[in-house]
Formats: structure tokens, C-alpha cells, sequence
């Protein structure tokens, strides 16, 4: 079985500090694969909208 069947996310937001890379930006991966809406934080600006173009796409 999928995660993406256990898991429904849809409707839900997440906020994920340091999310530009590591940890953070696969945790905002996986909880939009799962259907969450996401906001990034992190000190920089510049890899956050990166991270959340290629998270979007």
C-alpha cells in the first residue's frame, strides 16, 4: 500500500521552517505529494522560492 492512500492531506496546510534544503525541503516534498498546501521559511529567501518552484512542480 501507498503512503499517498494512508495519508490524505488535502485541504490542510503545512509551514516548514528551514524548508530551502535538507530535512525541511523533503519534509515540504512529501506533505504536498500528500496534498497539503505548503509555506517555506527559511533565512533564505532566494533557495526558499527555489525550493517551492521545484516543490510546485
Amino acid at each position: 500500500m501507498k503512503t499517498k492512500d494512508l495519508f490524505n492531506l488535502k485541504g490542510k496546510t503545512a509551514i516548514v521552517t528551514g524548508g530551502a534544503n535538507g530535512i525541511g525541503k523533503a519534509t515540504a516534498l512529501i506533505l504536498a505529494k500528500h496534498g497539503a498546501n505548503f509555506a517555506i521559511g527559511d533565512f533564505n529567501l532566494e533557495d526558499a522560492k527555489k525550493a517551492a518552484k521545484e516543490i510546485e512542480a
